[in-house]
């Protein structure tokens, strides 16, 4: 593979979806990484642009996901159930290249990963700003997606996230890292006295330690 980053679109039963790969940059890739976005907004999210930016020197290839209702232009995302399915019509070409892939994403990203990684073979979940609950709504708790992936799963989750803040996580077998003062986009407020520069490289730091604990 290249070490310049490409596109490819890649048909699936949800529509055409697109990956845009940012190869390692070092000889002999350990692992894919391949990260989704939420359901409002693209791959431009700080924290996507971040691990693309900083894992390539650690020997990850990292696979930039947008599911077909975003490669189609619409605004709003599809039912949990069409988001699997895209994202299990794209799992032969993440996993084309021969490496252990680690499935993750954020938001909505991330809970995709966690429902399907068991059953397509996934290394580790990364699951960015989990959304545990909707704001306002720790009653609805979608623990259950996150306790259930049955493989090495990191959470990175803000200290501010409205959609459960690290606190709020229950026990489990996965590993959490906090992003301190971050909200749900990872921002965090000019009085933390926290650039976003920073924040990011908290970010990166955690993922990148724990993706080399995978072995």
């Amino acid at each position: 593979m290249s070490r310049q980053p490409r596109t490819q679109t890649v048909p699936t039963d949800a529509g055409e979806a697109r990956i845009t790969w940012v190869p390692a940059a070092t000889a002999g890739p350990r692992l894919v990484l391949a990260v989704s976005h939420g359901a409002g907004g693209g791959i431009e999210a700080r924290d996507l642009r971040a691990l693309a930016a900083a894992l390539p020197a650690h020997g990850v290839t990292v696979a930039l996901v947008e599911q077909p209702w975003r490669v189609a232009g619409k605004k709003l995302a599809p039912a949990p159930k069409i988001l699997d399915t895209g994202w299990r019509g794209l799992w032969p070409a993440l996993a084309a290249p021969g490496l252990p892939v680690v499935a993750g994403g954020r938001s909505a990203g991330a809970r995709v990963a966690c429902r399907t990684a068991a059953g397509l073979g996934a290394a580790a979940v990364l699951a960015l700003s989990f959304p545990l609950h909707p704001p306002g709504k720790p009653e609805k708790s979608r623990a259950g997606e996150l306790l259930g992936t049955g493989v090495p799963t990191l959470v990175v989750q803000g200290g501010n996230d409205p959609f459960g803040r690290p606190g709020e996580f229950p026990p489990g077998s996965y590993t959490l890292a906090e992003v301190a003062h971050g909200d749900h986009g990872f921002a965090v407020p000019k009085r933390s006295g926290l650039t976003e520069e920073q924040t990011m490289a908290t970010l990166t730091g955690a993922v990148t330690v724990w993706l080399t604990s995978l072995g």
